[in-house]
């Protein structure tokens, strides 16, 4: 929306060390009761899910001596995420307080962004401001920025990037073409070739090896590997191609016809309209437009978050 407006943006997606293993527990069942509202029996839950764990490593019949789990919430568990996201709620508050930048949080995934006017480059000291207020914050809580993974993006018009360069101080050394958010390549043009690529080479990758196994199990085994491996890959944020170009799209549905064969026994040289319609499968760029009128079916129905 900003680059439509004609507007620059610059995007930080903040990587921390071993988010998970260093909350601390003290301070989390401390804001899980003054913050959160959480008391009583309930709060005495989380102090026991937290509390008294220890740890050990187990190699065939050797054990090492248990140690005590003296910080941080037990990974696998669907509480943990939860937990940290409730850890670091100060911290929305924290960039809430700078004018002009914007946030999501995915528990351990920051990203913060800011857009500006390409004569509005003072701006940018708003946010520099904000990230040294977020790494104190993160210090005070334990918790460490991981300045090597950290990563920036710009969008905006080549002769403005060098000056937004200098402006962002030590993170210009994060600069980056491309950078990976929560599973999606993204790239400083919006064209999103970097993740199609990274699609269809990691699709065809794994359908080399279905083709393997095409001999040894069943059509419904085979078609349940084709949709874990395959259709997922396809499928996972793909309201994002509305805006890819058809040679793009034509490298995603090249996947898809070559999966669709794969599960049929059919030919390279069989046309793909029957087969896909045989196996009831839309077509790439009909699955991302499905998807979105279903998010917008679901808003005007007041069934999708608010």
């Amino acid at each position: 929306m900003a680059a439509d407006r004609g507007d620059c943006s610059v995007l930080v997606l903040l990587d921390l060390s071993s988010a998970f293993d260093t909350v601390d527990h003290q301070i989390l069942i401390h804001r899980l009761n003054l913050m959160v509202g959480i008391s009583g029996s309930v709060l005495k839950w989380f102090t026991s899910f937290l509390e008294d764990r220890t740890l050990l490593v187990s190699v065939g019949n050797f054990r090492s001596d248990a140690a005590k789990f003296l910080c941080g919430v037990p990974q696998g568990s669907v509480l943990s995420p939860l937990s940290f996201s409730l850890y670091i709620l100060p911290l929305g508050r924290i960039i809430s307080g700078f004018k002009n930048i914007s946030y999501h949080l995915y528990a351990d995934d920051i990203q913060l962004y800011i857009s500006f006017k390409p004569w509005e480059l003072d701006k940018l000291s708003t946010l520099m401001d904000c990230l040294k207020e977020i790494n104190l914050w993160m210090t005070n809580n334990f918790l460490q920025l991981n300045a090597d993974k950290t990563e920036c993006l710009i969008f905006a018009p080549e002769n403005i990037k060098p000056q937004i360069s200098q402006h962002l101080g030590a993170f210009s050394s994060s600069i980056k073409t491309t950078a990976r958010n929560l599973g999606i390549i993204f790239d400083q043009s919006w064209s999103f070739d970097a993740h199609i690529k990274s699609v269809t080479r990691s699709c065809f990758f794994h359908l080399r090896n279905i083709a393997k196994l095409r001999t040894i199990v069943s059509t419904t085994e085979l078609e349940m590997l084709v949709h874990t491996f395959i259709s997922s890959r396809l499928d996972y944020c793909n309201a994002l191609f509305s805006c890819v170009s058809k040679a793009s799209l034509n490298r995603l549905q090249a996947v898809q016809n070559a999966a669709a064969r794969l599960l049929t026994h059919s030919n390279k040289f069989s046309h793909i309209t029957p087969i896909l319609k045989s196996l009831h499968w839309l077509p790439v760029g009909y699955r991302y437009k499905f998807k979105i009128l279903t998010f917008t079916f679901m808003s005007l129905q007041d069934e999708a978050p608010t």
